[in-house]
């Protein structure tokens, strides 16, 4: 039993491409020709047929050239639907080329000839090639960049218009790429229209305060524990966000369980101005059994002045019982991260340097409605609104003031509220 070959699979030698050569002038097969080389008869063939220089035949007193010459009795014409070009099996079988063919002078056909030096040479003008560059077309450059371009400069992030894109069929980081080599600065895509992240300024050391009585029992090691005896209740993170010290002041709700955030403008940072506010939640969500108790029944928040009188967040009007209020450890801000994390939203769309003067409420939700429509990698790209509706009802989004922008539609920029009637 013949022992079966073992090929090495590296790429053919210049070497090797001149004994391939020289085997077609001696008219060998390609298996012989491959048993000399140590390559299968596949990889000979692939090579001879792949750079073959064609040299046309003359037409010179012979324009038609057909297989059927001599038995046809239709006057031949290059238009012939029983036109056969004629085969041959040393061009067209093995060993695939017609070098040093006896009867190459003679031959009328179309010739096949391989040289070696000229093989070689475009073997590693194709290497070249393939390592260097990118791999799209025009056509898709200018497919992907129609689509992207108008969704990048309206605030998006790749990853969201990836998430809404799937026809795009390509990764992040291959469109990061394409993006900072300049394939689509034709349709004004270039590194600045890459939405910019957020760099928080390392915070000073601070002299810590002395503790407050009030705050006993409402601890974060207190939230620990309730946490512990409570798994299933819902936590939502309560915030402040300024542009300046002396205000408006925008008050601020993230849901965990389902990413969804919104925001209330306030002229004063008091505890009352912020307590009224969930006053206005109770009254607003009574109209759904429940609703206020699934979404407030917990809240963590820092120690800002403005949250420091729990008992106006925990009791309503009445002096009934209605949430538990608990507060971060003094400068512990890492402690409630999803709020503060979610908050780089509201400064895409709120720079720090933007006043909030002109800003009415309805602006606010117009803001949150944007950034509740925006798909999570974290959420397996869903929207926190569609969370929130899948786990709520879309009906309470709607007594919330926040509705679901179509995807294309979604923009982080400041444009989107201060732009409307030159507030800015």
């Amino acid at each position: 039993m013949r022992r079966k070959q073992v090929h090495d699979g590296s790429h053919l030698t210049l070497e090797q491409r001149q004994i391939i050569e020289a085997g077609i002038k001696n008219g060998s097969t390609k298996v012989d020709i491959a048993r000399t080389i140590g390559k299968d008869a596949t990889t000979v063939a692939k090579e001879i047929r792949k750079h073959r220089q064609f040299q046309s035949r003359s037409t010179y007193g012979r324009p038609v050239l057909c297989a059927k010459q001599g038995s046809c009795k239709t006057q031949c014409y290059t238009k012939c639907p029983d036109l056969v070009e004629p085969t041959c099996s040393r061009r067209d079988k093995s060993p695939g080329a017609c070098n040093n063919c006896a009867k190459a002078k003679v031959c009328k056909m179309d010739k096949y000839y391989y040289r070696a030096d000229l093989a070689d040479e475009s073997y590693k003008k194709e290497l070249v090639e393939t390592r260097e560059g990118f791999n799209i077309t025009d056509s898709e450059i200018e497919r992907i960049g129609l689509i992207i371009s108008p969704l990048l400069n309206k605030g998006q992030s790749i990853h969201q218009v990836l998430s809404a894109h799937p026809e795009i069929n390509l990764s992040e980081k291959t469109i990061y790429t394409y993006v900072e080599n300049g394939l689509f600065k034709k349709y004004h895509v270039d590194n600045f229209s890459l939405k910019d992240q957020i760099r928080r300024k390392p915070k000073t050391k601070t002299k810590p305060r002395k503790e407050k009585a009030h705050f006993e029992g409402r601890k974060y090691s207190d939230y620990l524990e309730f946490r512990l005896l409570h798994p299933d209740v819902p936590v939502t993170e309560m915030d402040t966000v300024l542009n300046n010290p002396s205000g408006p002041y925008l008050q601020t709700f993230y849901f965990e369980n389902t990413a969804f955030m919104i925001g209330f403008l306030h002229n004063h940072k008091t505890s009352e101005s912020m307590a009224n506010r969930i006053n206005w939640l109770q009254d607003t969500l009574s109209d759904v059994d429940g609703a206020f108790s699934m979404l407030f029944s917990l809240l963590l928040t820092d120690r800002g002045s403005e949250f420091e009188k729990w008992l106006l967040f925990e009791k309503d009007s009445d002096g009934n019982s209605r949430l538990n209020i608990f507060y971060c450890d003094p400068q512990q801000s890492q402690q409630k991260p999803y709020v503060e994390n979610n908050h780089n939203y509201i400064r895409d769309i709120i720079p720090n340097h933007f006043p909030l003067d002109g800003l009415v409420q309805e602006d606010i939700d117009l803001m949150f409605s944007h950034i509740n429509s925006t798909p999570r990698r974290s959420l397996g790209d869903k929207s926190p609104y569609e969370l929130f509706s899948f786990v709520y009802g879309e009906n309470i989004a709607n007594l919330l003031n926040i509705k679901n922008i179509p995807r294309d539609d979604v923009v982080l920029k400041p444009t989107l509220i201060f732009n409307k009637n030159n507030k800015y």
